[in-house]
């Protein structure tokens, strides 16, 4: 809430003098005659602190000023005039502290600026080693730094705070920081003064709120461990948990434990070594600090901050062990000890001659003073540290008291006369009676135990850590801001998470007891923090220390004291002391801040009117008139004690003068002195932000005690179950816990408001809690009413009622107080109001966001905030009281119309909305004795008849009126999934309302507001959930999605009882598009699933079937049988058959061209089928080589076929069988012999033959007729009838019945929707599939001709089409491959399919060509020339000069599409085919390539003028000489090898290319002038880089560029060069003609 950042800190325009007005006064004078002090500055004051002589104020802009009595530099400064101070110019200070002789400045970079008195180090300042280091005149920057860490790191500090001899410092990561001498500093360590800042491990891993130190003790406010979560705003569950069935059983137990707590093992007492150390800054007397002249414990001076004390220094040097019997020791029954301490034994020079009674005095005296003087008298003394301490900060005694309760010798009243024994009696026997009848061992009230048992984990200190991981430090995240200038809160305000402070809090307490100050009921020293259990669940939200007392302030306005209670500083007087106890406040007062000064304490409060109120309580002066009517009674009275004009009150007091001041943010006190900040009220803005923050802290106040009083003792009655029933205990239950949350949420706004006003000058209003966390009270607000209307409806008041009676009995009378005044109480409390009065809270909300917003002109950002806030708030506050009329109509109505038939419609989330009892409704043609009773709940519309109902709920309910006819109906027709009706009206007032509210009511339960349907408007299309009671496909099956007028429509769930689901789009009541299905299978006790396309409520299009058994199908369906192109796999759980079958389906069987892989019996079937048997021509081979084609019948190899074995053995004849030859035949042996006649048997077991061997002479020709029976091929189904069904289904796609069959628009819009959808429903596409989506949806022109200017982009467009599997060619893209690679990879790979593989890429680029024509009917046949875009001449000639003729062909545009990913089992294929040529290639390749190059050159005929002489390495010329290898040529070799990497017949073709060109490049030097190749000097030179290149399987590559190189340059350049390497591969195979 700090706007700092954009005023620099000196250079600013000071702020009207309406804001940060400062007025300080004296505490010891006369409430009456007390006279205000105003500083007059230029600037608005943001903070001022007071320490015990001195003060420092921080102004708008960063500038500190300081007055009263500077010790530190011998001066007197007047309040009148501060002095500022100049060396933290531009240091940009956002806070300040005083301490009690010295000062701390933070800067908003968390630096720490200290000055003033440094004997105990707490200035930070190292110790030079010279007297003049007890003061720091100047400030001077302290470097807080974690050595933890490495590199150790500068800690940033977002609080300060300043005692008397110690300092203390929160940084930005909620860690605490101390120096100075003391246990207060709570560190371990015993060598003071700790010069340097140390971190307090004892705190490590807690979450340090805010600090205060007073005269020797320290207080933090800590986050409690108790498991939160503060974005959900969970109420803690303290106290009111009880026995309620929502409560655990650990927490049941933990309530029972027994409370050992009040033993405090940190108690420390003086010993007899820490009495004799001392340090080096006690090693000179204070001659700066106490002139000549004065006492330790007078005033340096006459300023305006006098001591009030009279002691005299001698009398604190000659008792200085007295400090420490104040922290004694107890025995069990709460006597002290009786022996005495060594130190007291060992001192001989005391002024008392009996020490041991002296002890025991002292130790009575300082627990219980409070009440001995109220025994005695209010002129008794009171005890010696409490009378003393406030008097003597500055002491000289040494440093080691730091473990005693006191800081200094004795003054006051022992220094004037001696004590009494007489008094002490009446001490002792004061404490006796007080003490009567406990048994506790320490000085805690036994009262307290019950209290703090539940929170015993929360108090656990923290485990110190050390080293580099140790620290809290590295486990937890970056800090919050930095804290703003004037509130000690800042970090309360952040640390919650969610920006709201905190309410689970504990208070910490460390330093000298002995006053009871640290509130662990006993006077003993704390070394270390120690939990203050007894405040634990308090809901603390800021402490304060005074010099021997503290306060703590809760969220709920209460005070809570502790410590020294002399001058009445507590506000109470309750025993014992030492133990925090509530300050006595009127009725009405809701105290918001806090501050404790010397003797004194300072409360500012809520009174009856907006405007704040101060309550004062301590020590002040009676008023002259008063002194002088009993001076006279005081001169005649036996005085036991030096007389005292200072008197104290039981009870705060109010001061008059508050209302002078304006409207106070903020408080302070110091020394004896109070000092307020106050601002005017200008254009109401102070009073607005007053008002809401003293309203939200009254109604928090109201909300704890309706907790208290009511809810908590109701939740945890024992019968609060059978007296409110199953339903209502629940309903009770979760509105208690709403309730809570709501609690917890105004306690925070109310303390973060709290907060806003510490810091109103520098806090924007746009920061307010209101703005920025509006959707945390919408949602808690509603949830709220959603609760209490709901109990209300059930009935559960009248219980409640009476439950209250019993449980509460007596105490009705205490709820009173919780009725605001606008309800009206006449006898017991009317608990619905009472509950329904938080909902009044928001009207107070929009009403002062509204009076906030008219202090801003309406252009402003902050008008439209507050504008819009208040608009949220008062449409919540409408929207609530429209809930709670509702709720209240509703019970009525139950109330009316009970009995069992309408129980069982009661629901506690129902409301009625209208109701046709009287007749209003009824049913179209309805009989004449018929009785229809018409109900419209907030959530369904229910139709009675005599003991029946018919529930329709209203998210499944569509409206729509019927237009008046010449009948005179007033119609309203219902539609609902399963049924439909006609309401009839009886007038048309009664039609209107109650389609207005059967429209209002669908609306509302759909999401929307409610209010502005008009009649006959509702959503027609909307999301709902219904479950299916009527005959059909749905039967019992329950949806939730889309609906379109009564019928499921759009993307939906559907759940079926057995176990059948169905999610996916539907379209008019059936499933329509794609879905994902799980279908039981009960026999198999498995389910069957899918995924894929659904039309008119069946399986059809392409999907993926996975069958129980194992089976996997994946493609067409049709009317729910597989229909179409599929492939089915199986045997991946039942392994003894294992097979895959890819091809054409009909009506659930196979039917048509399909391949089917037997991997069990390692066979493969490539043919036609019918009914699910192989059934016409068809190939067969086997993982043993061997190769069959032929026909086949009902499955089985019959009729003529062709047999061929792995070693060439081939047989044609008749077969019966598989594998089974019976008849006539021909048996081709691999030697070429031949066996001719009869033959019978199965091939791998014999053949019986009957017929004629022949043997062929060596010099007969070849038999034609014969060599054609064993032609490859002759049963082969025709390539272009293979694979139909997959070029179909992408017609199919294309919105076409056949192929080329269909309107070209059509198809495009097929093509953009199914682009579209796979956008919308496919979230999980990367972000390449989404940009090639993306470019799709750029069509090229295809109505016009295609010229060599867009042919490119129809080429590319086709390219990312292609590499799309959801475009329908980049579908047919990927399954030819898939069919191709099931086909000839395995078993397939048999070198006799070559052809036959060959021929179907060939089949597929002729049917792809002419869908590619279909969708660009530009472009021209196959094989014709595209023509140029006309252009002028000149461009004309240019372009075909320098880009030649383009002749598109199938093979040139779409082979680069396929053959990429076909290319390995093709060329497998070739390899295998090309073997036996291959080894006698390679044999010579290599035997070849072991000559150097000139002697390879010579030996293939290459002439020697174009032999090289010179080779290049490295850039380095080196000649070539004889015996030089793979030298010559280089280049030329390197591009011809890349001939390997490419895949397709272009792209080898032009590496052959480039061979040519590098070759020509290298002889080109060697040769003068023009030079063309012959083919006598070129082919010689060209087969030197063959056999360089080393090509492995050449004869493959050169017939895969044979068989698809475009027929268009066969006769061209480049058909000339790859007849040359083809040539080349022939001479190297016949080596013996080289």
């Amino acid at each position: 809430m700090e706007n700092r950042e954009e005023r620099p800190a000196y250079e600013q325009v000071p702020t009207p003098p309406e804001r940060g007005l400062l007025h300080i006064w004296q505490s010891a004078g006369p409430i009456e005659e007390l006279s205000l002090g105003r500083v007059l500055l230029s600037r608005p004051v943001l903070q001022v602190t007071l320490g015990e002589h001195h003060g420092l104020l921080l102004t708008q802009g960063g500038q500190v000023y300081s007055f009263g009595e500077l010790l530190w530099r011998d001066l007197s400064i007047p309040l009148s005039a501060p002095v500022l101070e100049e060396s933290l110019l531009g240091k940009s200070v956002v806070r300040v502290a005083a301490g009690g002789f010295h000062c701390g400045a933070l800067s908003e970079q968390g630096n720490v600026y200290m000055w003033g008195e440094n004997t105990a180090g707490q200035c930070g300042q190292t110790e030079k080693g010279t007297v003049t280091n007890i003061t720091v005149s100047e400030p001077c920057l302290v470097s807080v730094v974690d050595s933890e860490v490495v590199p150790p790191v500068v800690v940033r500090v977002m609080d300060l705070a300043c005692g008397r001899e110690h300092s203390l410092a929160l940084s930005s990561q909620n860690e605490l920081w101390a120096w100075g001498s003391g246990c207060q500093l709570g560190l371990v360590t015993n060598n003071f003064p700790v010069w340097r800042p140390q971190k307090v491990e004892h705190l490590a891993g807690r979450h340090v709120i805010q600090v205060a130190c007073g005269a020797y003790h320290s207080l933090a406010l800590v986050r409690s461990l108790l498991p939160q979560n503060n974005n959900t705003l969970r109420p803690p569950e303290k106290k009111e948990r009880g026995q309620s069935p929502h409560s655990s059983v650990t927490e049941r137990e933990e309530s029972l434990t027994a409370d050992d707590a009040h033993y405090c093992p940190l108690g420390v007492e003086l010993s007899e070594v820490l009495i004799g150390e001392t340090t080096p800054r006690r090693r000179g007397p204070r001659r700066r600090l106490h002139p000549v002249g004065r006492s330790a414990g007078s005033s340096p001076g006459s300023g305006s901050f006098p001591y009030s004390g009279d002691g005299k220094s001698s009398t604190a040097q000659k008792l200085p062990e007295l400090d420490g019997h104040a922290d004694h020791l107890t025995q069990t029954d709460g006597r002290p000890v009786s022996h005495p301490l060594p130190c007291w034994g060992a001192n001989k020079n005391s002024a008392f001659p009996d020490e041991m009674e002296l002890q025991n005095i002292l130790q009575k005296l300082s627990g219980h003073s409070l009440e001995t003087q109220h025994i005695n008298g209010p002129g008794d003394t009171d005890s010696l540290s409490s009378h003393t301490s406030d008097d003597s900060c500055v002491s000289s005694t040494p440093s080691t008291d730091l473990l005693i309760s006191s800081n200094s010798g004795v003054s006051g009243p022992y220094s004037s006369s001696p004590v009494c024994l007489e008094e002490v009696r009446l001490c002792l026997e004061a404490e006796k009676k007080g003490l009567q009848g406990q048994k506790s061992s320490s000085l805690t009230n036994i009262h307290q135990k019950g209290k703090t048992a539940g929170n015993r984990r929360c108090s656990l200190p923290g485990t110190p850590t050390h080293g580099r991981n140790g620290s809290p430090r590295r486990r937890r995240p970056c800090p919050c801001k930095p804290s703003s200038a004037s509130r000690t809160q800042a970090a309360a305000s952040e640390d919650a998470g969610d920006g709201l402070p905190s309410l689970e809090t504990e208070v910490w307490s460390w330093g000298r007891g002995s006053e009871g100050q640290l509130g662990h009921g006993d006077q003993l020293a704390r070394l270390q923090p120690l939990c203050i259990k007894s405040l634990t669940g308090e809901e603390v939200i800021k402490v304060s220390a005074g010099s021997h007392h503290s306060l703590a302030l809760s969220a709920q306005c209460t005070v809570y004291s502790w410590g020294s209670n002399m001058c009445g500083q507590l506000g109470h007087v309750n025993s014992p002391v030492t133990v925090p106890q509530q300050a006595k406040l009127s009725d009405g007062l809701r105290i918001w801040d806090v501050s404790a000064g010397q003797s004194h304490s300072l409360l500012l409060a809520d009174g009856d009117c907006v405007q704040p109120i101060l309550l004062y309580c301590g020590q002040h002066q009676e008023s002259l008139s008063a002194r002088r009517e009993t001076s006279h009674q005081s001169q005649r009275s036996c005085q036991r004690s030096p007389s005292r004009a200072e008197i104290y009150s039981v009870r705060p007091t109010l001061l008059p003068l508050c209302m002078e001041m304006g409207y106070i943010s903020s408080v302070s006190c110091g020394g004896q002195s109070c000092a307020v900040l106050a601002d005017q009220n200008v254009m109401g803005f102070i009073s607005a932000i007053h008002e809401l923050a003293s309203r939200e802290r009254h109604f928090y106040c109201w909300l704890s005690n309706t907790r208290k009083l009511l809810l908590t003792p109701l939740r945890n009655r024992e019968g609060a179950c059978p007296t409110l029933g199953e339903p209502c205990t629940h309903l009770f239950f979760s509105l208690c816990e709403s309730f809570v949350r709501l609690s917890i949420l105004i306690g925070r706004h109310a303390t973060s408001l709290s907060y806003f006003l510490h810091d109103v000058q520098g806090a924007d209003v746009k920061s307010l809690p209101l703005l920025t966390h509006t959707d945390d009270f919408l949602v808690i607000y509603k949830e709220y009413c959603f609760a209490l209307g709901n109990f209300h409806v059930m009935g559960g008041f009248q219980s409640l009622h009476k439950l209250s009676l019993e449980v509460l009995g007596s105490q009705q009378s205490l709820l009173a107080r919780l009725c605001v005044p606008d309800q009206s109480v006449s006898g017991d409390t009317d608990l619905v109001s009472l509950l329904y009065w938080p909902l009044q809270q928001l009207h107070q909300y929009s009403r002062v966001l509204l009076k906030l917003g008219s202090c801003y002109d309406v252009l402003t950002e902050e008008y439209q905030c507050l504008h819009q806030g208040c608009r949220h708030y008062e449409s919540l506050s409408l929207s609530l009281l429209r809930r709670k009329k509702e709720a209240e109509t509703t019970f009525l109505f139950w109330k009316s119309h009970s009995g069992k038939n309408t129980e069982v419609l009661r629901l506690p989330q129902r409301r009625v909305v209208c109701e046709s009892s009287n007749r209003s409704l009824t049913l179209q043609k309805a009989g004449r004795f018929s009785n229809h009773w018409f109900i419209l709940f907030n959530d369904a519309l229910v139709h009675t008849q005599f003991s029946t109902h018919h529930v329709y709920p209203l998210t499944c309910l569509w409206v729509k009126p019927v237009t008046e006819d010449t009948r005179g109906l007033y119609a309203i027709k219902i539609t609902c999934p399963e049924e439909s009706f006609t309401l009839v009206a009886s007038t048309p007032q009664e039609k209107n309302k109650w389609l207005r509210s059967l429209n209002q009511a669908v609306d509302q339960v759909l999401g929307g507001g409610g209010q502005g349907s008009s009649p006959g408007v509702t959503a027609i299309s909307r999301t709902a959930t219904y479950t299916f009671t009527g005959e059909g496909s749905f039967k019992d099956a329950h949806y939730t999605g889309g609906w379109l007028a009564g019928r499921v429509h759009g993307r939906g769930t559907m759940k079926w009882p057995d176990g059948q689901t169905y999610t996916g789009n539907f379209k008019n009541g059936l499933e329509d598009g794609y879905g994902e299905s799980v279908m039981p299978n009960k026999v198999l006790n498995k389910p069957d699933g899918y995924q894929g396309q659904w039309r008119d409520g069946k399986i059809q299009g392409f999907g993926k079937y996975k069958y129980a058994s194992g089976q996997v199908y994946e493609g067409c369906f049709y009317e729910g049988q597989r229909q179409g192109y599929g492939m089915l796999s199986s045997g991946k759980q039942a392994r003894t058959s294992s097979s895959v079958f890819i091809g054409q389906w009909v009506q659930d069987r196979k039917t048509g061209y399909g391949v089917y892989d037997d991997i069990t019996r390692g066979e493969k079937y490539m043919g036609m089928w019918l009914d699910d048997q192989r059934n016409g021509q068809a190939v067969v081979v086997t993982q043993y080589g061997m190769y069959y084609e032929g026909t086949f019948k009902e499955n089985k190899m019959i009729g003529p076929g062709l047999l061929v074995s792995d070693d060439d053995t081939a047989f044609h004849g008749e077969f019966a069988d598989d594998w089974t030859v019976n008849g006539k035949g021909v048996l081709s042996l691999a030697n070429g012999d031949c066996l001719e006649g009869l033959f019978g048997g199965e091939w791998s077991t014999g053949l019986k033959v009957v017929g004629t061997y022949t043997k062929p002479a060596a010099d007969e020709p070849d038999n034609k007729e014969r060599n054609s029976l064993f032609r490859l091929g002759q049963y082969l189904v025709p390539s272009a009838q293979r694979w139909g069904c997959v070029f179909t289904e992408c017609w199919s796609r294309l919105g076409c019945a056949a192929a080329g069959r269909g309107e070209r628009t059509i198809a495009w819009e097929n093509i953009a929707v199914t682009i579209t959808t796979a956008q919308r429903h496919s979230p999980n596409l990367s972000r390449s599939q989404s940009k090639a989506l993306e470019s799709l949806e750029f069509i090229p022109q295809q109505g016009e001709a295609v010229t060599t200017a867009n042919f490119d982009n129809i080429r590319r467009y086709l390219i990312k089409a292609c590499e799309t599997p959801i475009h329908p060619l980049g579908w047919l893209v990927e399954t030819l491959i898939t069919v191709y690679r099931m086909t000839y990879v395995g078993v397939g790979s048999n070198r006799r399919l070559l052809r036959q593989a060959v021929q179907e890429v060939q089949a597929y680029l002729t049917h792809f060509f002419s869908l590619v024509r279909f969708l660009f009917p530009g472009l021209p046949d196959d094989g014709c020339i595209i023509p140029d875009p006309p252009a002028s001449p000149s461009k004309s000639r240019h372009n075909s000069n320098t880009e030649g003729v383009v002749v598109v062909s199938c093979s040139s545009l779409l082979l680069p599409l396929l053959l990429p990913r076909l290319y390995p089992p093709l060329f497998t294929l070739y390899s295998l085919q090309e073997e036996p040529e291959e080894a006698q290639y390679w044999e010579r390749i290599i035997r070849l390539n072991k000559q150097p190059d000139q002697s390879l050159l010579s030996f293939l005929g290459v002439q020697e003028k174009f032999w090289p002489v010179w080779m290049s390495i490295l850039g380095e010329k080196k000649q070539i000489v004889s015996s030089s290898k793979d030298a010559c040529f280089v280049s030329a070799v390197e591009t011809l090898q890349q001939i390997s990497t490419t895949f397709t017949p272009s792209d080898k073709l032009l590496v052959i290319q480039k061979t040519f060109e590098e070759l020509t490049q290298e002889v080109k030097p060697m040769l003068e002038g023009n030079f063309l190749w012959c083919m006598d000097d070129l082919l010689p030179l060209f087969l030197y880089v063959v056999l360089r290149a080393r090509i492995r399987n050449l004869g493959a590559e050169v017939s895969l560029i044979e068989d698809l190189m475009d027929p268009n340059v066969q006769h061209g350049e480049m058909g000339l060069m790859f007849t040359t390497l083809k040539a080349c591969y022939i001479q190297i195979q016949h080596e013996s003609t080289l």
